[in-house]
């Protein structure tokens, strides 16, 4: 590895299931976002089906790219496509070997199973054999399912993390995938790298990639990975330096953070979901909502977070006209005037959702999520917000926001916490 540069892994997601979209990957996000946290530069997550030629094409792909760490999962349980065990001593060079203690250990785990089911006989105790099979001279990770983890070291490396699918039980392992000697032993010559991240809300990508421009033309960013991401809505911007490159990460956090200061939700990384949780808290407030386009999914939203029966009163989903006069107090007359989907009618819902749980701030949530129902003046996408608070605040709005019916009432459940966040902020 050159000076400057982070090591190398790769992330092997096995599963023919996952290719057909059956299910989705949640293994390969979630590794390489820890391989990034523990220092690695992540090369490359693949996803491979259950075949003995793609999987190992996949891992020495992985090792003549350099990466000096592979973390596998699935592919460990007692099935004939389950081959990841057998292919990674094939790729190690080592011979399969039952793992004694394993075999005992794992019995002793199917023994309430076969008791349960009348499943047990010989083709339990082939299943209990085959997952207790080791390569030579890898370290066996407890099992947090049925089927144990290894790690296997390479000659000549990388060093191989092999992991089980179900994502409870990968994640459950990987403190003891972390604590094996080999991979403390790898660690230690990985230097840590502790990523500057900042938080955007209605701030486009293109102005981040315009400001990197400017201040790139005056001085090396080179030593800096930055990565741009749009999630709920917010632009999430993190900068990782290189070794030797702390302090002009730093600098360039602190320039960005001044520049898009109008859009800055957190300079730390702390989510609007934390950042509201704790003004809620500190100002002693409770919250409470009335929504229409959404369904609920403000107010679950909100609950999302333990702990929240401190600061959410409660909320009320009134779709129809009926719901929202009967459930919330809004006029019936207003509705007829303005229609449902109105700035007046998004204040009444928060009124009415604070009068009726006798909370300190109340939100109003209803729109036209399409993909029928807009018209000229009230287009599909078109949602009414408003914020109120016993302390006099009013905090409204009526954008048309973009997107599928699903986009539009995830987006509006989006707007709906930043609005919450600077009334609890009274900003």
């Amino acid at each position: 590895m050159d000076a400057g540069e982070r090591a190398r892994a790769a992330v092997v997601v096995t599963g023919s299931e996952l290719l057909t979209g059956v299910i989705s990957d949640r293994n390969g996000p979630w590794l390489a976002h820890e391989l990034s946290e523990l220092g690695f530069e992540v090369a490359h997550v693949q996803l491979v089906g259950d075949r003995l030629g793609d999987l190992d094409r996949a891992l020495r792909y992985a090792a003549d790219d350099g990466c000096v760490l592979i973390v596998t999962s699935g592919g460990l349980g007692p099935t004939a496509d389950d081959l990841t065990a057998e292919v990674v001593a094939s790729f190690a060079e080592a011979e399969l070997v039952l793992d004694e203690e394993m075999h005992t250990r794992i019995g002793q785990i199917l023994e309430g199973f076969a008791a349960r089911t009348g499943f047990g006989g010989p083709a339990l105790d082939e299943a209990t054999r085959k997952q207790a099979m080791v390569p030579r001279g890898a370290v066996a990770l407890p099992p947090v399912g049925t089927a144990p983890g290894l790690v296997v070291p390479r000659p000549g490396g990388p060093l191989v993390v092999v992991l089980p699918g179900p994502p409870r039980e990968l994640q459950g392992m990987w403190p003891a995938a972390l604590a094996a000697e080999p991979v403390k032993e790898l660690l230690s010559g990985v230097p840590g790298t502790e990523a500057r991240s900042l938080r955007f809300f209605g701030l486009p990508e293109s102005e981040i990639a315009a400001t990197l421009r400017e201040i790139g033309a005056e001085r090396d960013l080179s030593g800096v990975e930055v990565t741009t991401c749009l999630r709920r809505s917010e632009l999430e911007v993190d900068l990782r330096p290189r070794p030797g490159a702390a302090g002009v990460a730093d600098a360039l956090h602190g320039e960005l953070a001044a520049r898009h200061a109008r859009h800055l939700v957190s300079a730390d990384g702390t989510t609007t979901d934390e950042l509201l949780a704790a003004a809620l808290l500190e100002r002693g407030w409770m919250v409470a909502t009335g929504e229409s386009c959404t369904g609920g999914m403000l107010a679950s939203r909100l609950v999302d977070r333990a702990g929240s029966s401190a600061y959410v009163a409660g909320g009320v989903v009134a779709y129809s006209n009926e719901a929202k006069t009967a459930l919330l107090g809004v006029p019936a007359e207003m509705i007829a005037e303005h229609g449902a989907v109105s700035p007046e009618v998004a204040r009444a819902l928060a009124d009415g959702a604070r009068a009726r749980f006798g909370a300190d701030v109340g939100i109003g949530i209803t729109g036209v999520a399409g993909p029928d129902g807009g018209t000229e003046a009230k287009p599909v996408g078109y949602v009414c917000f408003c914020v109120t608070t016993g302390d006099g605040q009013v905090i409204a709005r009526d954008p048309v926001l973009p997107g599928s019916r699903a986009d539009i009432r995830e987006r509006s459940t989006d707007v709906g916490m930043h609005l919450l966040l600077r009334a609890a902020r009274g900003s």
